[in-house]
């Protein structure tokens, strides 16, 4: 039977203490690392490429949804699967339009939890839905304000926010100066209804807005100390374990 390789990020000790141990238990899972910040998470599904990581949306470092845009940027294998306690249908949308593979509910069924891990492991998307009527016209907005309602301009600068440009990097690629490019951001943001680059980032991912770089150009490397991708047995050992993450043989 084929084991299934998991990184588990959370805040929250007990959460983390409390997946090892349920995932510990069934043959068909291995935890390989711990991680309390989103920033030693993504460092960790870098390094030990898992099948599955399972994260909170918030998280210190980076959030849920900052992970899953540079997961998808640098085309890391890994299903990032959100274990949260609450989440609205816009997070939702937008999990689902960036490409997450699940989102689960902490209060779900311990049964239900390892079900729905050994479906995503099999490659099915598992996100669970409040109302299908209303997700559809959700992502239906979204698609239709992504494809007609911006401008030529406004698509040059979204698709390079998605390749992990900043305003001044946009405005010298585009011959613009920096306070212009503010303002067309301040314009795609009324346009989506959303308040940030790392969501504008993911809309743009599950449109196909970024180009045909190399993924590791894309996004940024996170810390001028990042570790690099080595086995699982070459960071076992108390010398050796990244500060941030625990790792599991």
């Amino acid at each position: 039977m084929r084991c299934t390789s998991v990184v588990i990020a959370d805040r929250h000790p007990v959460v983390l203490q409390g997946l090892t141990n349920i995932l510990g238990a069934e043959s068909g899972f291995k935890v390989v690392a711990c991680c309390s910040d989103g920033t030693n998470c993504i460092e960790a599904i870098r390094s030990l490429m898992p099948d599955i990581a399972i994260l909170d949306i918030s998280m210190p470092g980076l959030t849920g949804l900052e992970i899953l845009a540079i997961a998808n940027s640098e085309n890391l294998p890994t299903r990032l699967v959100f274990f949260t306690a609450s989440i609205d249908d816009r997070e939702l949308v937008t999990s689902a339009a960036a490409g997450a593979y699940g989102v689960i509910l902490k209060d779900v069924a311990v049964e239900i939890l390892v079900r729905s891990l050994q479906q995503v492991a099999d490659g099915l998307r598992l996100l669970p839905l409040p109302s299908s009527d209303q997700v559809s016209r959700e992502q239906s907005a979204v698609t239709e304000n992504v494809l007609t309602v911006l401008t030529d301009r406004e698509h040059q600068i979204m698709r390079l926010v998605s390749e992990g440009l900043s305003n001044k990097e946009i405005g010298r690629r585009l011959n613009l100066s920096d306070g212009t490019i503010k303002v067309h951001l301040h314009h795609i943001y009324q346009k989506l209804e959303i308040s940030n680059r790392t969501v504008l980032a993911a809309l743009a991912i599950s449109q196909n807005e970024i180009t045909g770089r190399p993924a590791e150009d894309q996004v940024p490397r996170i810390g001028a100390n990042s570790p690099t991708t080595t086995t699982v047995d070459e960071r076992v050992g108390p010398s050796s374990t990244p500060r941030g993450w625990k790792l599991y043989r």
